[in-house]
């Protein structure tokens, strides 16, 4: 078996790889190759169509918009992905951006650093508690409902949510109100986090239009994928004090790019893709990847999980 993998992922993850399969990081042989795993490497149409022996794809993470998974479907190969083994991490990492934010510590570091403050406990620049607050999910999947268990249970945070593939009845087994809309929940919410996928139906999902709903003294954060709002309406909702602040994980362009105007701004965050990057979620998810991606390799699909 000859198996695509140019990223890296879990040393450990690798070597059990190549006890089982050959491994290579280049499309040289691209017609023998029988599996491909990609972290952060984008997977065309035309990769798919010249690969002629390709029996699986398989996404080490979630978010499977670096695939053009029509294609592997409109030649009936399987696209799987591995959608708890960093769930924690990306839990955890929000969890942090709104204790960021609300306590003003982005700021505080940089005012420290540059020696802005004369006094301790600084009587201009206050903070504000998360503890209970409003918040508002946009996506109620696996990630959400992690952040919603310890915003909620942690914070004692009242906790709404909008899917519109969840019922109320199903949101509340989910530790969630259901809101109908993503105004509504904006409307109401004092911390806001979106965590959805990329599909056509989320991007820009949190639209200009939408931003105006945000409620005054407002946070917001986005450790989902970069398309799914719409950046310069963030950029201007920050500078006209619509939101009092955010805090991005992802972007459109990644890395982010300097000239990024939001980056420009005191009130703004930017962390460089940072939600499943730590050891622990690294281990689980290369040994699952390549553990899924072999076992589909000879015939069991007991384990994986299939996205198309």
């Amino acid at each position: 078996m000859l198996v695509f993998l140019k990223d890296y992922i879990y040393p450990p993850a690798v070597e059990l790889l190549k006890q089982h399969a050959e491994v290579t990081d280049n499309w040289d042989r691209i017609g023998e190759i029988d599996a491909i795993i990609a972290r952060g490497t984008k997977i065309t149409a035309d990769i798919i169509e010249k690969a002629a022996n390709l029996k699986v794809i398989a996404k080490h993470g979630i978010g499977v918009n670096t695939i053009d998974v029509e294609a592997a479907s409109a030649r009936s190969i399987p696209v799987i992905n591995t959608p708890l083994s960093n769930a924690d991490s990306v839990a955890e990492l929000t969890v942090a951006l709104f204790l960021m934010l609300e306590r003003r510590l982005y700021e505080a570091n940089v005012k420290s650093r540059e020696g802005s403050f004369q006094t301790k406990g600084p009587a201009d620049f206050l903070g504000n508690e998360v503890n209970g607050k409003t918040f508002g999910q946009i996506g109620m999947g696996n990630i959400a409902q992690r952040i919603a268990y310890i915003m909620g249970t942690g914070f004692h945070c009242k906790v709404l949510g909008y899917d519109p593939f969840v019922s109320a009845e199903d949101a509340q087994k989910r530790g969630f109100e259901k809101v109908e809309t993503v105004e509504e929940l904006l409307e109401r919410s004092d911390l806001i986090n979106v965590n959805v996928p990329l599909v056509k139906s989320t991007r820009n999902l949190v639209s200009r239009e939408a931003m105006a709903h945000f409620r005054p003294g407002a946070v917001f954060v986005n450790a989902a994928r970069g398309e799914v709002i719409d950046e310069d309406a963030l950029y201007d909702a920050l500078v006209e004090g619509r939101l009092r602040a955010a805090a991005c994980d992802t972007f459109v362009e990644e890395p982010v790019s300097p000239d990024n105007k939001l980056l420009t701004l005191r009130n703004f965050s930017a962390t460089p893709h940072l939600g499943g990057n730590t050891e622990e979620a690294l281990q689980k998810t290369g040994m699952q990847v390549v553990e899924d991606t072999l076992a589909v390799l000879n015939g069991d699909w007991s384990r994986a999980h299939r996205v198309n």
